[in-house]
């Protein structure tokens, strides 16, 4: 799914899911075998495979919803 990566107005990464019109802060980062897991506020678990470093945001990538 794609997913827009920002920064919100506290200078937190947020997280825009446009196909469900849902936008959360993440919570928590985590690098996994498979990517980076982005954890958001409501739960859900974002993996991104091909996460550029350093990240110029906003910046709109595919990822896969974990949880």
């Amino acid at each position: 799914m794609k997913v827009m990566l920002s920064k919100n107005a506290a200078g937190r990464l947020t997280a825009y899911v446009p196909k469900k019109d849902l936008e959360e802060e993440v919570v928590q980062q985590t690098d996994t075998d498979d990517g980076k897991v982005f954890t958001l506020a409501n739960g859900w678990q974002l993996v991104f495979t091909n996460l550029p470093d350093p990240l110029q945001l906003p910046k709109t990538l595919e990822a896969k919803r974990l949880a």
